[in-house]
């Protein structure tokens, strides 16, 4: 197998190519995780893989808890299925609270400090409120905890990871946090191996072809427990050597010869592109640096037939929302139209 089919599989496998879905909830369900730290680009990542969506029909499904926005996995800002919240969270808190000592210990956070912020929170949140975090930030104050931003951010990711909060109701285009068994009732009692079992062949069917250093990368697990999962699935994938890397893929995927041409534009930190340890593969070695700075920031591209040739960037007028579009060289008619095309796509999802 050629490394040229691994781009096009992976736009089949995450939805670029289409499918039957038709909420966002079976959207980013079928995915595992989306990575969501910038909330609009988030938002865009389910509608460019189901285009009946739109910017309103998203921010409903989390408001209704269909979809969860907190941090997980890696950890950072993910969009989760609403129904499976608890379990993900279950696996990845763990490890998430070790690495939290340690930023913890930087701001000058005590456990104590942190569990009574935590309690006000939770306080604050009960009976159905639904607060911003600067909102949050005056009810610890008013309980004599002056914190600063850092650590009232500190204490809210930590409040996250302990299964207290998690968004709340968008309003008026603010965030809010409220307390997650509230919004999310608890349904089963969590089993590690199952939710291995769930999150790897979650993350191989919709991201394959992969490699366990991508599985890694991906779901923050440890090189062990990520073994321990992809040995449990094993049976319904295949593994192909790549480049002298093994690549799992589903059992039931189909080389094609052609595939019709097409272009995206996904947004900044999008799976397409985030979820894999090696980028090589859709990204000219010149153009790296554009699409990926050295300190992690991943920026929104535009996208043909699998390979990066240009970026784009949110454009915000009084009444309209479009993309300002930047090529990285000149391209074909029928590709300008194609971006045309995605372009529109991107306005549509606003309106």
């Amino acid at each position: 197998m050629s490394t040229s089919i691994i781009a096009d599989l992976r736009l089949h496998n995450q939805l670029l190519r289409g499918s039957n879905f038709t909420t966002p909830q079976e959207v980013v369900s079928w995915m595992g995780a989306v990575q969501a730290q910038d909330f609009n680009m988030a938002k865009w990542a389910l509608g460019v893989r189901l285009p009946v969506l739109t910017n309103t029909t998203v921010e409903d499904a989390l408001n209704k808890g269909e979809l969860v926005r907190t941090h997980i996995l890696r950890p950072t800002w993910h969009l989760v299925a609403g129904k499976e919240i608890h379990w993900m969270l279950s696996l990845s808190a763990p490890r998430l609270k070790a690495i939290l000592k340690t930023y913890a210990k930087m701001l000058e956070l005590t456990d104590a400090a942190i569990e009574k912020g935590s309690d006000i929170i939770q306080q604050a949140l009960s009976e159905g409120e639904h607060l911003t975090r600067p909102q949050l930030g005056e009810r610890l104050k008013s309980k004599g905890m002056d914190v600063n931003p850092h650590q009232l951010n500190h204490i809210m990711f930590s409040a996250e990871l302990h299964g207290i909060v998690c968004n709340g109701e968008i309003n008026k285009n603010k965030q809010t946090y409220c307390l997650l068994e509230e919004k999310i009732p608890k349904t089963e009692v969590f089993d590690k191996q199952i939710a291995l079992e769930r999150l790897a062949r979650k993350y191989f069917t919709s991201h394959a072809p992969a490699t366990l250093q991508d599985f890694v990368w991906w779901s923050g697990l440890t090189v062990a427990d990520a073994k321990a999962a992809m040995e449990m699935i094993k049976p319904d994938f295949v593994v192909e050597k790549i480049d002298s890397l093994d690549y799992w893929i589903n059992n039931s995927f189909t080389e094609t010869k052609e595939s019709q041409e097409s272009v995206f534009l996904l947004p900044a930190w999008d799976e397409f592109v985030v979820s894999y340890k090696n980028r090589q593969h859709i990204v000219a070695d010149e153009h790296y640096s554009k699409v990926i700075s050295r300190n992690g920031i991943f920026k929104p591209v535009i996208v043909k037939n699998g390979q990066i040739i240009g970026m784009w960037k949110r454009l915000k007028k009084k009444d309209s929302i479009s993309a300002g579009i930047e090529l990285f060289g000149d391209v074909d008619v029928p590709t300008e139209n194609l971006i045309k095309q995605a372009s529109r796509s991107f306005e549509l999802f606003h309106i």
